[in-house]
């Protein structure tokens, strides 16, 4: 394996990897344990100019974990578009939802769990916004107190796509009203505890409420709970250039777009990493 270098990005989240370059990816048969070790410890990898295509993306993904194959509004299977140009994804109006925090993956369909991680290269960059901000929901449990901690174990949280639309849609339609009432909601611990025996807490723009709480009890705890995971200090905020390739821990850490222009050339190509671990 070539020798790499890790430069920590903040105190408590995000690393960038220095000496991979897009050969070594697809060539270096260590490489895959050695990024999925390094992403357990901190969360986010960042390598910069990489310049991956899509096909070597998602050649990469594979070696990770399976991939999603859905369609994605690109002609690479595994590739999913991030534009807010409809001419390039169709679906762009939902993806002004993720400039709230959030993890992917609270409410998908049937029996699916949240994906383990997320790959994003970025093609074409904002002018203006548009960058991505992490914060690790492992520190977030951490630095709770031993009461705090004891409380929240117990506490199971209602997650809804119409939630996380409401944030960016607070007037709907009828019509869209229907379509995110057509994904049922999803109960899940407010804390997850893992298969490796560490706990993270679920928060983000899909929670509803909090089970056996009132509107109001509920929406002030998530929302405390979130603003101190997110305080400035939890957080490091990548701003992209052409060729950088990030990848995070979608168990472990809440993530969000900075708003841009919804005519902006951004365009961000996605791998989603499947995952095999409930949220318990």
């Amino acid at each position: 394996m070539n020798t790499l270098t890790i430069r920590r990005l903040s105190e408590r989240v995000g690393a960038e990897i220095i000496g991979v370059d897009r050969d070594t990816l697809l060539d270096d048969k260590t490489l895959p344990d050695h990024v999925l070790e390094l992403l357990e410890e901190h969360g986010v990898l960042v390598f910069r100019d990489l310049h991956l295509d899509a096909r070597t993306q998602v050649a990469f993904a594979r070696t990770l974990g399976d991939i999603d194959t859905s369609p994605g509004h690109h002609a690479v299977e595994g590739i999913y578009r991030v534009s807010l140009d409809t001419a390039k994804n169709t679906s762009a109006s939902y993806l002004r939802a993720t400039f709230d925090w959030h993890i992917d993956g609270c409410t998908a369909d049937g029996d699916i769990h949240p994906q383990h991680a997320t790959i994003l290269s970025a093609h074409a960059v904002a002018a203006r916004g548009g960058e991505t901000e992490f914060a690790s929901t492992y520190d977030a449990y951490d630095a709770l107190g031993d009461d705090e901690k004891t409380d929240l174990l117990g506490l199971r949280v209602v997650h809804s796509l119409e939630a996380s639309q409401r944030l960016v849609t607070p007037d709907p339609t009828s019509e869209q009203l229907a379509v995110w009432r057509a994904r049922p909601p999803k109960v899940h611990p407010l804390v997850w505890t893992h298969r490796t025996g560490r706990r993270s807490l679920v928060l983000g723009a899909s929670t509803d409420h909090v089970v056996g709480k009132d509107t109001d009890e509920s929406r002030a705890l998530l929302d405390d709970l979130l603003r101190r995971c997110t305080r400035a200090d939890r957080v490091y905020r990548h701003t992209w250039s052409v060729g950088d390739t990030v990848i995070w821990d979608n168990r472990g850490v809440i993530h969000r777009a900075a708003p841009y222009e919804p005519d902006s050339e951004r365009e961000m190509l996605r791998t989603t990493v499947l995952g095999d671990e409930p949220i318990q």
